[in-house]
């Protein structure tokens, strides 16, 4: 009799990696002035000159807007691989 019972059903395979995409979108739109996107995201640097440019200018909302248009535009894979692998901090 051959045995039928798997044991490796607690080993998966892949890993589900994080994505980031959709949160990142809302907090860019929403509270984009804010930098918090950015932050959202691990880009420290960027977070803070985004902040900066949003309280002193008011540049840092517009900026926040188009990213967050620019992120939902994206495909997932596309997002993942640009923004959580590739570090681009801005556009």
């Amino acid at each position: 009799m051959e045995n039928t019972k798997r044991e490796d059903w607690n080993n998966p395979i892949h890993y589900r990696r994080e994505n980031k995409k959709v949160i990142s979108a809302i907090l860019a739109i929403l509270l984009g002035y804010l930098g918090i996107h950015k932050f959202y995201l691990g880009y420290t640097k960027e977070g803070v000159i985004q902040l900066i440019l949003g309280l002193l200018f008011g540049l840092g909302g517009i900026i926040g807007i188009i990213e967050g248009i620019i992120y939902l535009t994206k495909s997932d894979e596309e997002f993942y691989q640009t923004y959580q692998v590739g570090y681009k901090g801005w556009f």
